[in-house]
């Protein structure tokens, strides 16, 4: 097979990188791609939410499959646009792809499907949202409706970092993402990222993560797109798994079934578990960054077939192989990230490492100039293990990036800390 795979991060190095595994792989092209993406596959200039622009590319360079990585793409309708041209593609409709691109639809998909989650209010006016803030106290969480590029999310501890919070967002912090608003009910617990393919009819869980969202070591500061994950998620037992299947993933994708929007592509459910229930924090409608990068790590060659099948509807046949085995992955990221970073600062030490089954480094941010990587984003690299333990592949991780000689970069050193 012909494949694009569209999106340029961390998460479409790990698929690229697992895709090249499978022999059914002819031909990979990663559009645009990053600086580690192109020494293992062809990248190429492409703008990938022009859904008119995708398909020409696709049809002239004969691609057989194309998978969507980021949530984008998926919100401005480009899978309809391929499906509509008869090709054969892995994610979402546009319809469907609210489930991420609009907190306040899949509040009221989980109201219909019955799927615990937290409660909430919708608002499209900030006093309206203080007033709510007000009558129900803190802590509680403030999300910018729309997309925000997993940055839109405000864990307020106070009224006032609430209030806060609700000034930025429809001020235009967070641009049109914010211009509505949902505020949830605080939910304790821990939390853990369950991953499950879907055809339009049948559903099969392919994994399960846990990642680190804040800055600091011991979860501290500011919220990021993610500094580090590790798979499979010790607090999602067997048990939960199956309970979170039965009451929130399978009763939402008959909701949306019902509704003509058949979900088909990958469903990322963010759980919070207490006590051994599970509840919904959030849906995604694309591989978590840098969950992706574990999941690839354990799952290699077969997760070409399984997204094959989900997109052909043979989900019902297909099943995962596990291995009994961890991995985990630590972001490398700019000085000054989340907030304002210098880019074009250069990266060394890379040739250096192993490139195998158990070790990779997955790009995110980087360019390749006159021989040379540089840093070009705040999340920039996704140093990858795998082992027999967790402290194994932790282990191994935290050497490769000794090796490594950034200076304008820094990572955490406790990623995985909660299961170790």
């Amino acid at each position: 097979m012909n494949i694009l795979i569209l999106g340029s991060g961390g998460r479409e190095h790990a698929l690229a990188w697992a895709v090249m595994q499978n022999p059914k792989c002819d031909k990979l092209i990663v559009a645009p791609g990053n600086a580690g993406i192109a020494q293992i596959a062809h990248c190429a200039a492409l703008d990938i939410e022009n859904g008119t622009a995708v398909v020409s590319f696709a049809e002239e360079n004969a691609i057989d499959f194309v998978i969507i990585g980021p949530e984008a793409p998926l919100a401005a309708g480009v899978a309809d646009r391929l499906r509509a041209a008869g090709l054969l593609v892995f994610g979402p409709s546009e319809a469907a792809a609210r489930l991420e691109a609009s907190k306040s639809f899949t509040k009221e998909v989980c109201d219909a499907a019955g799927a615990p989650t937290a409660a909430y209010g919708h608002f499209t006016d900030a006093e309206a949202a203080k007033a709510h803030v007000r009558q129900h106290g803190a802590p509680t969480v403030v999300k910018a409706d729309g997309l925000a590029a997993g940055k839109g999310v405000i864990i307020a501890m106070t009224e006032e970092e609430a209030i806060a919070a609700i000034d930025d967002m429809f001020g235009g912090a967070f641009g049109g993402a914010g211009a509505e608003v949902v505020i949830e009910e605080f939910m304790e617990g821990e939390e853990a990222s369950l991953f499950v393919l879907v055809d339009g009819e049948d559903v099969l869980a392919i994994g399960s993560a846990q990642d680190h969202k804040r800055v600091g070591e011991g979860d501290t500061g500011p919220n990021t797109g993610g500094m580090g994950a590790y798979s499979p998620a010790p607090v999602l037992s067997a048990e939960i798994e199956a309970k979170a299947m039965e009451e929130i993933v399978k009763p939402t994708m008959r909701v949306m079934a019902e509704r003509g929007m058949p979900y088909q592509g990958v469903l990322y459910a963010g759980l919070m578990i207490k006590d051994g229930q599970p509840r919904l924090v959030e849906y995604n409608v694309r591989f978590g960054d840098p969950e992706c990068q574990v999941l690839m790590m354990r799952l290699g060659a077969q997760a070409l077939d399984l997204m094959h099948a989900a997109a052909e509807g043979r989900l019902g046949d297909a099943q995962v192989n596990w291995a009994d085995d961890h991995a985990i992955t630590v972001v490398l990221a700019a000085q000054g990230y989340p907030g304002g970073y210098e880019k074009g600062t250069e990266i060394k030490g890379l040739d250096a490492l192993p490139e195998d089954s158990s070790n990779m480094v997955f790009h995110a941010g980087t360019k390749s100039e006159d021989g040379k990587i540089l840093a070009v984003g705040g999340r920039v690299l996704n140093v990858t293990a795998r082992g027999d333990t967790l402290q194994e592949a932790r282990d191994r991780a935290y050497a490769m990036i000794d090796e490594i000689d950034w200076p304008q970069g820094f990572h955490r050193r406790d990623i995985g800390w909660r299961a170790l």
